[in-house]
């Protein structure tokens, strides 16, 4: 062998530990992306608890792969996603369609809910910290900031966040885990019933007598109006649904009949 071809291997052995080294730092320092899959059920959730995909609108899939700019397997992944969540159906046929509001799930959903958000008002009272009081107190006047202006998706997103922490200040990670679990679909309903005349300011009022009795530390007030303040929500939808429900049946009533098609045999339309 000659001396340049040894010098050769040598260069060689000494370079190829560099680019295995270097190789692994790389892959170390990527930060690893997020799935288009969650992207696509993150636009489609927010959409649908903002009700601009309509309870049981049908999920086209070739028209949504067009709007959001993905492919069908991704959007397919992202449907699944959002039907473990309760807000998407999926059908026999492959279709999906937004989860329609039925009144006796929309109760079960909101006694489930004001039980969780009861215990978590309850806990919280006994263990908010002065620094979670100046959390909650800032964002109740950022709810009333939004409220005085009409800024109904803008009070609606820290309304939401108020409901989080102070499932949060209560410091129990399962009843956390649980109240996250339901979160996509009690949003949708408490959307829903913030548009209803009247339902805004009564909410407001209800948030101002919550922060009131977990700065006095009276548990069981607190998780009273809490409790009540949730079961209100979930009657409000539904005293909504059954008055929509009677309106329709009034229409349909009220419509007048399709004349009878005459019986006979088929005859061809000539042109004058």
């Amino acid at each position: 062998m000659t001396e340049a071809k040894t010098k050769t291997k040598a260069t060689r052995r000494t370079k190829e530990p560099k680019r295995a080294m270097t190789a692994l730092q790389r892959r170390r320092l990527r930060v690893p992306r997020v799935g288009l899959h969650e992207q696509a059920a993150a636009r489609l959730r927010t959409m649908i608890v903002r009700g601009e995909l309509a309870p049981g609108q049908s999920l086209g899939e070739a028209d949504l792969s067009d709007a959001l700019g993905i492919s069908r397997t991704p959007l397919r992944e992202a449907l699944k996603q959002l039907a473990s969540e309760g807000l998407v159906e999926l059908r026999l046929n492959h279709s999906a369609v937004v989860t329609p509001f039925r009144r006796a799930e929309l109760a079960e959903l909101f006694e489930a809910v004001s039980g969780i958000e009861r215990c978590a008002a309850e806990l919280a009272a006994l263990r908010m910290e002065p620094e979670d009081f100046e959390r909650l107190a800032a964002l109740q006047d950022k709810i009333e900031w939004h409220h005085g202006r009409g800024e109904l998706r803008d009070y609606f997103q820290v309304n939401q966040q108020i409901h989080s922490a102070i499932v949060g200040f209560a410091r129990n990670a399962v009843l956390k885990a649980t109240h996250e679990a339901l979160l996509a679909r009690a949003e949708r309903a408490r959307f829903f019933a913030l548009s209803v005349l009247g339902r805004w300011d009564e909410s407001v009022r209800e948030h101002q007598e919550i922060l009131a009795a977990l700065k006095r530390r009276d548990a069981a007030r607190a998780g009273q109006i809490l409790a009540h303040h949730v079961r209100r929500t979930g009657e409000i939808v539904a005293e909504t649904l059954d008055a929509k429900t009677l309106d329709a049946e009034a229409d349909d009533a009220a419509a007048p009949e399709a004349p009878a098609r005459p019986r006979g045999r088929k005859t061809r339309n000539v042109a004058p």
